[in-house]
């Protein structure tokens, strides 16, 4: 950079940057003939992806599918300080997960990689010449420090803190001296006094003079790196973007990409800026918060599309809001002309009961419900171990129909290992007392049960159960059908409080239900 730096003073430098205006678009969803839409998710690996990242990526996901198109994940790592150690992977392993893998990554590669932005400095400091050259942009010899003095004393006089292009005017012999004492100074971008106005797909016509407020930003750090503006139009430029969908934070800084667009002599792709995904309190999703991680809610077993749902289902972008939506219903109904400008507030105590639909779905579904039995299979052997006393509760035949009697009652596959749910995988330890407590009829309840497996036999039904159970309590003075219920309950799973007494029978079956009756009244 320092040698290019020299040979522009030997050339004569236009009082203003040159490069041809780009003429503004008409706002189009991108259906324009020939022009294949392509769309990127572009996070910065400073950290695990969370649910605001999450919501991003999916709203570009879902556009790219509705209109046969790519959707790219490119890394954002030019900030090599604040690289978070795993994140890059976490966040291509949680798209996967999500069920939004990227068409083209670091990981899956593609005809417009690298992929990350530190294996393309090439391109922009190509950029960065071409900008130079131009006199669109210019060194700057500021130090940290007398940057640091002019951010406190605008603070200290209530003003937002700005460049003040100290730098933008130095002649070539200024430039050349400075040079032979900092042959690595930054680059700054000389912005326009006159922004142009765009229209952006979800805030409309937006015109922002950027020049009147800020400073000339930096496009080329002293190390080589390029700072965000300058990369994201380089990379979007070159990696053929057609829509940039971003969060609405961005919005502001369109017209300095715009400026560098035209500075660049480049069309610039559509820009539409998602209105923020905040808590339902109307706070800012934190990263502090710890939970909306994404690998937080992989692991306590909520699943994608639950996930997936809630996000859109707070938004916008359909014509209305249902429960239930799953990633083909999200891509069928998406419009990206019906996103609204009001921020998204993401109730995630919502989020149990759209996991308990997404989960009943799958539980209805064969295949998918093969694929529950065995997450469930494991689950119970992490959670109960060696203290299994009867490995036949691993049987997929049982363990399935404990699935389908459960479905519609539980949140998350976790809940069935819960203590609520222990009586299912191992036998209560239950006292006669206990059950003396209850009723003194404790033994003749206990054969009548007996006496109706006994007819029974194999072929027992929830209905059926139902009906006998009623009956139990007949001719018994002083014992009511609660108490019989009640009776059976603690008999069966130790526990107060559960599942009607007919479907504990059922999900036990005949000869667990027996033999638990018979050691308790034995004891």
């Amino acid at each position: 950079m320092a040698a290019l730096l020299r040979r522009l003073l030997q050339r004569e430098r236009p009082s203003a940057a040159s490069g041809r205006p780009v003429g503004r678009r008409e706002a189009s969803l991108g259906t324009d003939p020939g022009v294949a839409v392509r769309v990127r998710f572009a996070p910065s690996p400073t950290g695990f992806l969370h649910l605001g990242g999450l919501r991003t990526a999916l709203y570009n996901y879902i556009f790219a599918k509705k209109y046969q198109g790519s959707f790219i994940l490119r890394l954002e790592d030019t900030d090599q300080t604040r690289l978070v150690p795993g994140a890059a992977e976490n966040i291509e392993d949680m798209l996967e997960w999500a069920g939004i893998p990227p068409d083209e990554s670091p990981r899956r590669g593609g005809p417009a990689g690298p992929y990350q932005q530190s294996q393309r400095l090439e391109l922009y400091a190509q950029a960065t010449e071409a900008l130079l050259k131009t006199g669109a942009a210019y060194p700057c010899f500021c130090s940290p420090q007398r940057l640091e003095l002019l951010k406190k004393e605008a603070l200290r006089n209530h003003q937002t803190p700005r460049y003040d292009n100290r730098c933008r005017n130095m002649s070539q012999e200024q430039v050349a001296q400075k040079l032979a004492k900092d042959p690595k100074p930054a680059i700054r971008f000389r912005l326009e006094q006159v922004a142009p106005a765009f229209q952006d797909l979800v805030y409309g016509w937006n015109r922002h003079e950027v020049a009147s407020v800020e400073g000339d930003p930096v496009i080329m750090k002293s190390d080589g790196f390029p700072t965000y503006h300058l990369a994201c139009v380089v990379d979007d430029h070159h990696m053929g973007i057609s829509h940039v969908l971003r969060g609405s934070e961005w919005l502001v800084s369109t017209a300095k990409h715009l400026l560098l667009y035209q500075a660049l002599g480049w069309q610039p792709p559509h820009f539409a800026h998602l209105p923020l995904l905040l808590n339902r309190d109307g706070s800012k999703l934190s990263k502090r918060q710890g939970d909306i991680f994404l690998e937080h809610f992989a692991a306590d077993g909520f699943l994608p599309d639950s996930l997936l749902d809630i996000i859109t289902n707070c938004g916008s972008g359909f014509a209305e809001n249902q429960m239930g939506r799953t990633l083909p219903e999200l891509i069928a109904q998406f419009n990206l002309t019906q996103v609204t400008c009001h921020s998204a507030l993401l109730d995630l105590e919502k989020l149990p009961e759209f996991n308990r639909l997404h989960l009943q779905r799958l539980v209805s579904n064969e295949s998918q419900r093969r694929q529950l039995v065995g997450k469930l299979q494991v689950l119970v052997e992490e959670a109960f171990g060696s203290q299994l006393q009867n490995r036949d509760v691993l049987n997929p035949v049982y363990v399935e129909r404990i699935l389908l009697l459960r479905q519609g009652h539980i949140c998350r596959l976790q809940d069935l290992v819960s203590p609520v749910y222990s009586y299912l995988w191992t036998r209560p330890a239950v006292g006669r007392a206990q059950l003396d407590a209850i009723s003194e009829k404790v033994d003749v309840i206990a054969k009548r049960v007996l006496g109706l497996l006994e007819r029974s036999g194999m072929s027992l039904t929830q209905d059926m159960l139902n009906g006998e159970l009623k009956k139990l309590s007949e001719g018994l003075e002083g014992t009511k059908y609660s108490n019989v219920m009640k009776l059976l309950r603690v008999a069966l799973s130790g526990q107060q409080q559960g599942p009607p007494v007919a479907e504990m029978m059922l999900a036990l079956g005949p000869k667990e239900v027996r033999e638990r009756i018979q050691k308790v009244v034995s004891s």
